[in-house]
């Protein structure tokens, strides 16, 4: 059979932090509710209609292991069937309402929104509530891939102590292992985010951290068995992180200025349509987003979801919350938009469909016409795209993956069945960079989180060193396990993105602040209980409080950190 013009290898990310205990609405349980049921339910459920028809449909997924921890939880799933309740109340509701105003159009759309919500709940009921048993299934029959993530997502170039990232990765092994049975191939690095070996400064005044040779990323995931990863495109090239950011930022510019003959010699026009090796104890692959098909689907502006026929995300109708209308094309004015009309998005998706396989193919011909070989294209994207931001992108994803399986053109594959066609040759040294703004860690690190890095940088050194001289006490074990969760919450990367972005900033700060007080209080108890002395009544009770909020990672082992 004559080979392809080349293969398409979609990689979904899919992360929410610790909401657990934290609340309801906007930023507690119903953030995670809502993403399951509009993301990861219909994932599973167009992954079962392909099946049906025979389609494979061969994504590569990363579940981060804060959020297998959440899925799994008891509580959880009975938060989930709640919130699909109230929101089918919210449509017999609003249902009612429109009749009663003689808006029928708007009356048939809360009906659309009833069949969705009951769709929904009768899935999740059929399932149990046991996503990630169902996705475990998915994989088993060699359907799709699953791969994991940091612990809870910390942007592991800035963590401050090689130990720390070591069982950020560990952790995420792990943990993966508990749920899925089998040890992950692959791991998705928060945020895209990567660091070399060097001798690492840390990029805030710091009187705990001070510089010291580090290892390399790619050290810790070579050790934790993992066998490739993703990342940014300008990455692979060699390129440098854009912006003024580095005079910000003395201790980051020095860490450029130190490898920067390195650097220079490496950048290159290396194509991102082939996979690359990179130098580790064990075989290590790397992966980059091709730049072709981020804007073409990410973009509200440019790309498929700002169409004006889609479902408009920003306009809801109280109390329920549910969306009526479309983007319509007057995008800035809320008040402008028109009502939804469900046929029209459909035709939207189809032809949306159609244009996205057209450019894959013609991406694939131009690399092929260039090279003489076949080229993978590589498209990334957080899952909660698809449903939650672009409510249509469940059944784009199905027109899109329907339409390959029947192309000569261009074959779908996993992440891992590719590299076992096509093991990487050429070996590549890969710059320090993020996929955020400006390729560089601004978005994590800048003005207005110096404060939480300096409270991260404290932590891990108490943790550590408490974990030297207690660590063998089984009696303290509890608490160091209590302590050690507490970290890896502090350590999450969406404290920083959520007051960067000021999407949230004023709860982000909190929760920041939240783990950083009962981290404290409980190395207080830690340190009392070690003395022969009671500890402090207020630690003590930080510590309960602790135990029942932050219950994540139930088995976890502070000897990961030693």
């Amino acid at each position: 059979m004559a080979r392809p013009l080349g293969y398409w290898v979609l990689v979904l990310h899919t992360h929410i932090p610790y909401v657990l205990t934290h609340g309801k609405a906007p930023h507690g349980t119903d953030w995670l509710s809502e993403s399951l049921v509009e993301c990861y339910l219909p994932l599973y459920d167009l992954t079962q209609r392909l099946a049906a028809q025979g389609i494979a449909a061969r994504y590569t997924i990363s579940f981060t292991p804060i959020l297998q921890e959440q899925l799994a939880d008891a509580d959880f799933r009975a938060e989930a069937f709640g919130y699909i309740d109230a929101k089918l109340d919210a449509a017999n509701d609003d249902m009612r309402t429109f009749l009663r105003q003689g808006a029928r159009h708007m009356a048939g759309l809360a009906y659309l929104w009833r069949e969705y919500f009951s769709a929904r709940q009768a899935l999740y009921s059929q399932l149990n509530g046991d996503l990630l048993g169902a996705f475990r299934r998915l994989q088993e029959a060699g359907l799709i891939e699953v791969i994991t993530s940091a612990a809870t997502h910390g942007y592991l170039p800035l963590i401050g102590r090689d130990e720390c990232v070591r069982a950020q990765v560990q952790m995420g092994v792990d943990t993966y292992r508990k749920h899925f049975g089998v040890a992950p191939r692959g791991f998705w690095l928060p945020e895209c985010a990567y660091r070399p070996a060097y001798r690492w400064l840390p990029p805030v005044a710091s009187d705990v951290l001070p510089a010291v040779e580090r290892a390399g990323i790619e050290q810790f995931l070579s050790e934790a068995g993992i066998r490739y990863f993703f990342v940014d495109t300008h990455m692979l090239r060699g390129g440098m992180p854009l912006g003024t950011y580095w005079d910000r930022f003395p201790a980051l510019r020095r860490i450029y200025e130190q490898f920067a003959t390195q650097y220079r010699f490496e950048q290159t026009e290396r194509t991102p349509y082939r996979a690359y090796a990179v130098p580790a104890p064990e075989p290590l692959a790397v992966f980059a987003r091709d730049p072709a098909t981020t804007l073409q689907v990410w973009s509200g502006e440019h790309g498929y979801p700002g169409d004006a026929r889609y479902l408009e995300f920003h306009k809801q109708h109280y109390p329920g919350r549910l969306r009526y209308w479309r983007v319509s094309e007057n995008k800035a004015d809320l008040g402008a938009k028109q009502p939804y009309v469900p046929y029209d998005a459909f035709e939207a998706v189809q032809s949306h469909a159609d244009h996205f396989v057209g450019l894959l193919k013609h991406t694939l011909w131009a690399h092929r016409q260039a090279t003489g070989s076949p080229g993978v294209m590589v498209s990334m994207y957080d899952t909660e795209l698809f449903g939650h931001w672009w409510h249509e992108g469940p059944e784009w994803l199905y027109a899109v993956i329907r339409r390959i399986a029947t192309d000569p053109d261009v074959e779908m594959l996993t992440a891992a069945e590719y590299l076992e066609r096509f093991p990487p040759e050429e070996v590549v040294f890969l710059p320090e960079g993020s996929w955020g703004e400006g390729g560089s860690h601004y978005i994590w690190l800048n003005e207005h989180t110096v404060w939480a890095w300096d409270a991260i940088y404290r932590a891990e050194a108490r943790f550590l060193s408490l974990l030297r001289r207690y660590g063998a006490d089984e009696a303290l074990r509890p608490y160091l396990q209590q302590l050690a969760r507490e970290l890896l919450l502090l350590e999450s990367s969406d404290w920083m993105f959520l007051i960067t972005t000021g999407t949230a900033r004023d709860y982000a700060e909190a929760r920041l602040t939240d783990h950083q007080r009962r981290f404290e209080q409980i190395a207080t108890v830690v340190e009392h209980l070690a003395a022969g002395k009671e500890p402090p009544a207020e630690s003590l009770q930080a510590y309960h409080e602790s135990v029942i909020r932050d219950r994540v990672f139930a088995n976890i082992d502070p000897r990961l950190w030693s």
